[in-house]
């Protein structure tokens, strides 16, 4: 029985994304407004681009600025068919003006800079944001709406398709509440910092003093939780905010050898006492692994201030919600021999799966 739920739990964590799709897939969709004139960018992330409709013509897994250029009419197009911009007063036209290329945390983006002809000036405007819809039911659009100064924000999934955006007043609740929403997300699809928090959490049940207390187990974990919240928080802020940058590699590859040695913590005691501490230090680095979606996004402080409060509340709500499911379980099962071998077997394999997570971003290979 025991070797039948390893063996589940090694392919259920064989089945997470690999490394290089630890940032969900993102566009970043810039609009400008002036009268009746919309100027607009749209970063697409190249991998993704590829997946789509093809970019590497030679299969060498590499793309080259020929192959990009040579693709530039069925980007905009394949783009242009999945973005419709509207008024009150009917569609508007977008016309494509130009196509670069530009990095950004998680790798090169093809940028399609355009303009926008509506029929009269705009008051509210509608889009239509379908971008890889059928092929990728987590891919978010990420926009950023300005207008006389004032910027605005929106993100857009197959569930939120359609949105109408006043410029005149901007519905600041409705953004506080998406990022709230986005962070909440941010956290359950991270698989490396859910196991990384778990690697932390699960001899908690076992170390409580007195024995068998739940009140102790929940005083360890509170600090375990605490301490990687404060830490995270910090650099969210901080890297959110343009005051401490990070080579993206750097943080990746640091997040999965965080996730390796909390796992291997509870089959030979590195931190002993100190997981608390454990969880500060590497949740400093988690933080800027969190921030990477307000960074890429490059609102101003002004709307950024408010997506960034949002966005972290939406992440302790949703470490809140794997605690309150893990803390009860955990309790429950601490003292049969199912949870005494989980906690070594299923710590052999979270190392294992991060290990693999760190060669791939580290080096940059796919395992």
């Amino acid at each position: 029985m025991m070797a039948r739920l390893l063996i589940l739990l090694a392919l259920l964590l064989g089945a997470m994304p690999s490394a290089q799709a630890h940032k969900p897939s993102d566009s970043y969709l810039s609009l400008t407004t002036q009268g009746d004139n919309i100027t607009g960018q749209w970063d697409i992330a190249l991998r993704d681009l590829d997946f789509a409709i093809g970019l590497d013509q030679d299969g060498d897994g590499k793309l080259t600025w020929d192959e990009i250029r040579a693709r530039h009419a069925a980007i905009s197009a394949y783009a242009l068919e999945r973005l419709k911009l509207s008024t009150e007063s009917g569609p508007c036209a977008i016309s494509v003006a130009d196509q670069l290329i530009d990095d950004h945390t998680d790798g090169a983006y093809s940028v399609m800079r355009f303009g926008v002809a509506c029929q009269k000036p705009v008051t509210q405007l509608t889009v239509d944001y379908h971008l890889f819809a059928d092929l990728d039911p987590q891919h978010k659009g990420l926009l950023r709406l300005t207008h006389d100064g004032v910027t605005s924000t929106a993100i857009f999934d197959p569930q939120h398709a359609r949105q109408s955006l006043s410029l005149t007043a901007p519905d600041r609740w409705r953004q506080f509440a998406t990022y709230i929403t986005e962070g909440v997300w941010h956290i359950w699809i991270g698989y490396d910092h859910i196991l990384f928090l778990l690697s932390l959490l699960l001899p908690a049940v076992l170390l409580a003093a007195p024995a068998n207390n739940l009140r102790g187990a929940f005083i360890d974990v509170l600090k375990v939780v605490t301490a990687f919240t404060l830490a995270h928080s910090l650099t969210l802020t901080l890297a959110s905010l343009s005051l401490i940058s990070l080579p993206s590699r750097f943080v990746e590859s640091a997040i999965a050898a965080s996730v390796i040695l909390a796992a291997v913590n509870n089959i030979y005691p590195l931190f002993r006492g100190r997981r608390p501490v454990a969880a500060f230090v590497f949740g400093l680095i988690h933080g800027f692994g969190f921030a990477s979606v307000l960074i890429d996004l490059g609102l101003p402080k002004t709307a950024l201030l408010a997506s960034l409060f949002g966005f972290n509340l939406g992440v302790e709500l949703g470490q809140l919600c794997i605690v309150a499911l893990f803390l009860p379980l955990a309790f429950t099962l601490r003292n049969t021999v199912f949870y005494r071998r989980m906690l070594t077997g299923g710590s052999a394999l979270i190392a294992l799966v991060a290990l693999v997570w760190f060669v791939e971003r580290a080096f940059e290979i796919q395992v």
